[in-house]
């Protein structure tokens, strides 16, 4: 975390308005736009990038992705540009916590991985890349959506660490930490083996 310059009452109006922004629901949003259906009706009744490609619609889930990624980003990156260092942090995190307990839809969201990392590319662009290298390595092995997003999320605070970002350690690992909590259930099935992958396309 970097050192706290920003006052108190300030950092509390910035987490209110970046918890606000990363509450939006682009999930619930474009699946009822593109009329794909109510997502909690559909796979695992998740909002994020993951269950609305199960819809059959990659153009959904891709729109998904980038918004709720872009939402966490943009959240982080004014508050930089407008106050500093510690208010990016802090907006980061609020925005995160808005999408895994958005106030809009009775704060059930989603599992946060990709506003995790649109806010590590955002805060630190070299740590953002490794995270999705680990992510798109992990899954093209695997075809595990949880486990590549569970080992990408993981290593963010080593790839922080190693990479000089160590201000930025303390939030990652928060965050990670929050991640796991939200892939409980995928976690038992990969340990159960009974997690579904994602079919590779037919040659």
């Amino acid at each position: 975390m970097p050192e706290l310059m920003t006052p108190l009452w300030l950092l509390g109006l910035v987490g209110l308005v970046a918890y606000a922004l990363g509450s939006i629901p682009f999930g619930v949003l474009i699946a009822r736009v593109m009329g794909l259906g109510n997502l909690r009706d559909i796979g695992s009744g998740n909002i994020g990038a993951t269950n609305v490609m199960r819809t059959g619609n990659k153009l959904a889930g891709g729109l998904t992705f980038l918004l709720d990624a872009a939402k966490g980003g943009i959240a982080a990156l004014i508050a930089w540009w407008t106050i500093g260092a510690d208010a990016a942090q802090v907006a980061a995190l609020a925005a995160f916590l808005g999408h895994l307990y958005p106030v809009y839809i009775g704060f059930r969201g989603g599992k946060g991985v990709a506003t995790f990392i649109g806010v590590t590319l955002a805060l630190a662009w070299p740590v953002g890349l490794a995270t999705c290298a680990a992510w798109l390595v992990t899954f093209k092995l695997s075809r595990y959506s949880s486990l590549s997003a569970l080992v990408a999320c993981g290593f963010s605070s080593i790839f922080a660490a190693l990479l000089g970002y160590m201000s930025l350690v303390g939030l990652l690992v928060a965050m990670k930490l929050l991640v796991f909590y939200t892939h409980r259930d995928n976690i038992r099935r990969l340990l159960a083996r009974t997690e579904p992958r994602f079919k590779k396309k037919p040659r």
